[in-house]
């Protein structure tokens, strides 16, 4: 059974920071992207960062390219998201996805994902 859990959500002042992390089990993680999306108070789900299986490849959504890094470790079969220079509009539930096929690339469409966690919440006070 493939199983994400995500962890490192929290409360923070805006300009903060936080890390979030999704560990992986139930599949080999170092054959597959991975991918970071979040879901705000009445709005659609929306992708905010990938990174490829071998982690030479990461896209980023225009509103957080600069201020967000998206990484791996394969040995921990966990993906991680670094979040610098927070804003309130960054607040959502974050939710590690990761994708349906072996050694593809990043993508920011949420059907080429096909597991996904159960979410960490993110809130940014101004």
């Amino acid at each position: 059974q493939v199983r994400l859990v995500e962890s490192g959500g929290g409360l923070v002042q805006a300009g903060g920071s936080l890390s979030l992390s999704c560990v992986v089990s139930g599949r080999t993680f170092r054959l597959y992207a991975m991918g970071w999306f979040r879901q705000a108070p009445g709005k659609e789900r929306e992708f905010v960062a990938a990174i490829s299986w071998n982690g030479k490849e990461t896209i980023y959504s225009d509103s957080v390219k600069g201020r967000f890094t998206v990484s791996r470790d394969d040995f921990k079969t966990t993906v991680y998201l670094q979040m610098n220079n927070l804003k309130p509009e960054d607040t959502a539930i974050y939710y590690c996805a990761i994708q349906n096929t072996i050694f593809r690339g990043p993508y920011n469409v949420r059907d080429e994902y096909d597991y996904w966690g159960q979410g960490t919440q993110v809130t940014v006070s101004s």
